[in-house]
């Protein structure tokens, strides 16, 4: 291995502190879990992990929101599957999430704090959300 500048060897650092940034849950209650199971990365999970990260990245919402991959969600006909928990609404699992999809998510659900009805394939009931 070649010997890394002091430059290079401050970059690194640099990025390695942006992500254990990321992974720090101190004080992040908005949660998105991202399905992570073999049917979801086979449908393309990991692009649409890593465009989260980007647009969180994007909104500098990384100290806000905290991103997590589970296993299969048992909702493979609808790949890859993502549940958007945000305090004082209801958690809903999105489907068939891409990378368009992931920015509109981080936008509308997230920032905007409105559910994207066309992409949503669960969400409790009305009666015990109180909606």
């Amino acid at each position: 291995m070649a010997k890394m500048s002091l430059e290079e060897l401050r970059a690194l650092r640099e990025s390695k502190k942006s992500d254990l940034k990321r992974r720090d849950v101190e004080g992040k209650e908005i949660q998105i879990i991202v399905g992570m199971g073999t049917c979801g990365i086979a449908a393309g999970a990991k692009l649409t992990l890593d465009a989260f990260l980007a647009a969180l990245d994007e909104d500098k919402l990384v100290d806000q929101v905290i991103v997590r991959q589970t296993g299969c969600m048992g909702l493979c006909h609808s790949e890859p599957t993502v549940e958007i928990v945000v305090p004082g609404m209801p958690s809903v699992i999105y489907g068939k999430v891409d990378g368009q999809a992931a920015k509109e998510i981080v936008k509308q659900h997230i920032i905007g704090r409105k559910l994207l009805d066309n992409r949503i394939l669960d969400r409790p009931a009305a009666d015990i959300v109180g909606v």
